[in-house]
């Protein structure tokens, strides 16, 4: 049965997952090994992106000149030390619970991540997803976040037309990713980001995390 309402598109990180400040420690990690430090906040401020554009951002802000080498050295290290703090990494409130209802209403709903598949399994695994669940990750598509890729190939894995769908994310690159997508953005404050950025970026509704979604579903035409 089909239920009555858009489909949803979610990002993964800091809008299912709690594990926004375990990414940020992570990257902070692998930028120090090759002897970059940055402050925690400035590695915040792009969770989201993928993880290519997210250092060339980075370490344009320290005007280190890395190889690809290094590049492909730092996320490397960045996967390693993201694996050990796993432990620490929870679904966000009302996650499980937001999918729950969904699936029960009989609406489409699919993941959309940045981070590549070994890094994004784990994760996806504290989730326990049904198999039929699409999820598009940084390996399925030639450009992630803000490029609205990730969301236009989750759509089409729904196959239904991304204008009919709603982004839910926690970043401005969601919302922007969503924006030049053509689809509805939904911001969560569970990454960090502030109402107002989010606002900025295109978001139509703000809610603080899975939980308060799940609460306001009819504001988005959930029937």
């Amino acid at each position: 049965m089909s239920g009555r309402g858009p489909a949803f598109l979610f990002d993964l990180d800091g809008t299912l997952i709690d594990s926004v400040y375990q990414h940020v420690l992570a990257w902070r990690e692998a930028l120090e090994a090759v002897g970059i430090s940055l402050s925690v906040w400035r590695i915040h401020r792009r969770i989201g992106m993928s993880g290519g554009l997210l250092l060339r951002a980075l370490l344009r802000e320290t005007g280190r000149e890395v190889t690809p080498e290094e590049v492909a050295r730092i996320q490397q290290h960045h996967a390693e030390a993201f694996a050990r703090m796993l432990p620490q990494v929870r679904p966000l409130p009302g996650a499980r619970e937001l999918l729950r209802t969904l699936t029960g209403a009989g609406l489409p709903w699919a993941i959309a991540t940045s981070g590549r598949r070994e890094v994004a399994q784990p994760i996806l695994d504290l989730l326990a997803l049904d198999p039929w669940v699409p999820v598009v990750t940084r390996d399925d598509v030639h450009y992630a976040k803000p490029d609205p890729d990730l969301f236009l190939t989750a759509a089409e894995r729904l196959k239904i037309p991304i204008q009919e769908c709603v982004v839910v994310g926690d970043s401005v690159w969601d919302l922007l990713a969503a924006r030049r997508a053509g689809a509805l953005g939904v911001g969560l404050l569970s990454g960090g980001y502030g109402r107002e950025e989010l606002e900025r970026a295109g978001a139509y509704r703000v809610y603080e995390d899975p939980a308060d979604l799940l609460q306001h579903l009819d504001e988005i035409g959930v029937r």
